[in-house]
């Protein structure tokens, strides 16, 4: 056994539960948004106002080093919801999966790539329900959500969809369950309502939920061209949001901050709903993004390097809050390092579940030696603080329909390595120089090449 496997089996040893007993383990609720960088959130420094989301940072906690699993939609959901890095994926999903390239139709992720909702209902008897983005498969119902571990679905499959007709261009792509439906609305609202109406539903059942709501807002949509004859991105506010943020200037921010106001009235909405039905104290909200802002279509990350699709930090990482009454003291700002593949393993830990365990076998298969994540719970709870010297990696991969070439970096403790394929290499000292402005590959070699190296060693383990 390696000293790696080794680690990560002590780190997911589960740690004294707060209050194990029968009934008290929380509802989850992870609020997981598209395209919003680390300043299109009002408490992150953002012009924009977001006072719902900036609520649960008030009531909870606020990370300042939290990082997305990638910069690209499917492999950051990947990550998200098996706690491995995409780099494991046997498809290697690595890019984001384009909806009418026939390549991608058998493509996505695959059966023993085990979610958390399978674990946590299978072996923790959670009610469990995706509502909003999948993106992790099409065109089969092996690939959809109910194939892996959702009780129930209701939302897309592609990576965007028309706001208003809640289609790819023209072609459907809203499901509930595995069937197409046709809906008209506006899609942030639509999400909105459908989580308030399954929270209402919970009220009324004996087992936790976790819900996954995962809007597609900020993201652009995917109109149509009747003259050219295929789907076109299109910003898609509402007027009434564009009126309250007249005053931002320049006309993609103005439209992306009034699609962000939706969002955000959104989240008050379920906030709010959360309170009606007494199930505040009850339930850990996440509120998390799946990387960082394209500027192209309004997001921004400043004052961090980069955006979606590079690995410099503002592609990677994201804004994230977590709320848990009686367990998260109220205000905290959490510096240390985490990132969403270790949202498994504390889902897990919370939920009572002790993942070395083996299942039985009508149970969700998990290998925990591909986990790699570490539970967050102290840290959530102010009982102790991880390591400052964990190691981070991450990959991106060619990408032919939007011209990405692979991008690689590993970040071990303050330093990063870096490779782009247009700047080239860098080395930055995260922890002195956290928008990445001075390259020290010169000033500090030895550390450049161990980093190099063991980048490079990293994806070629992990690789299926």
């Amino acid at each position: 056994m390696t000293l790696r496997v080794l680690c990560a089996l002590l780190l997911l040893l589960p740690l004294p539960f707060i209050g194990a007993e029968e009934g008290s383990r929380p509802n989850i609720l992870l609020i997981f948004t598209d395209d919003q960088g680390m300043h299109d959130v009002g408490c992150y420094g953002s012009e924009i106002p977001t006072p719902n989301i900036d609520r649960i940072a008030e009531e909870g906690a606020k990370f300042t080093q939290f990082y997305s699993a990638s910069s690209i939609c499917t492999p950051s959901r990947f990550g998200l919801l098996t706690g491995r890095n995409p780099i494991r994926s046997q498809h290697q999903l690595l890019s984001a999966l384009m909806f009418m390239a026939e390549e991608h139709k058998a493509t996505g992720i695959q059966r023993g790539e085990t979610t958390i909702a399978s674990v946590l209902r299978d072996r923790g008897g959670y009610d469990t329900s995706l509502i909003g983005k999948w993106h992790l498969g099409h065109g089969n119902d092996a690939l959809l959500p109910l194939a892996h571990g959702f009780d129930h679905f209701i939302g897309h499959t592609g990576g965007c969809i028309d706001f208003f007709t809640m289609t790819y261009g023209i072609i459907p792509d809203w499901y509930h369950g595995s069937e197409h439906v046709s809906e008209n609305g506006y899609a942030t609202e639509l999400i909105t309502e459908e989580a308030v109406d399954y929270l209402r539903k919970s009220k009324d059942t004996d087992a936790p939920f976790f819900l996954y709501l995962a809007y597609n807002a900020p993201h652009f949509g995917k109109g149509y061209s009747p003259s050219e004859g295929k789907p076109v991105n299109l910003m898609q506010p509402q007027a009434a949001e564009l009126k309250r943020v007249a005053e931002i200037p320049d006309k993609i921010r103005r439209e992306f901050a009034a699609m962000t106001l939706s969002l955000d009235d959104g989240v008050g909405v379920i906030l709010d709903e959360l309170d009606v039905l007494g199930l505040s104290e009850d339930t850990l909200v996440i509120f998390l993004t799946d990387h960082g802002g394209d500027p192209t279509y309004g997001g921004a990350n400043e004052p961090f390097r980069g955006q979606k699709a590079t690995l410099f930090e503002g592609g990677i990482r994201v804004p994230c809050l977590m709320r848990w009454p009686e367990h998260i003291e109220a205000g905290r700002v959490i510096k240390t390092p985490a990132i969403s593949l270790d949202l498994f393993p504390t889902f897990a830990h919370l939920a009572g579940i002790d993942l070395a365990e083996e299942p039985a076998e009508s149970e969700s298969p998990l290998n925990t030696e591909l986990l790699d994540g570490l539970d967050l719970t102290s840290l959530l709870t102010g009982k102790a603080e991880p390591s400052e010297n964990r190691e981070f990696i991450w990959m991106t991969g060619k990408h032919a329909e939007l011209s990405r070439e692979p991008w690689l970096a590993l970040r071990q403790g303050p330093y990063k390595y870096l490779r782009s394929p247009v700047e080239g290499e860098f080395l930055f000292h995260i922890g002195e120089d956290p928008h990445e402005k001075k390259d020290r590959k010169v000033e500090e070699p030895e550390v450049f090449s161990k980093l190099k190296a063991r980048a490079q060693a990293r994806v070629e383990e992990m690789q299926p």
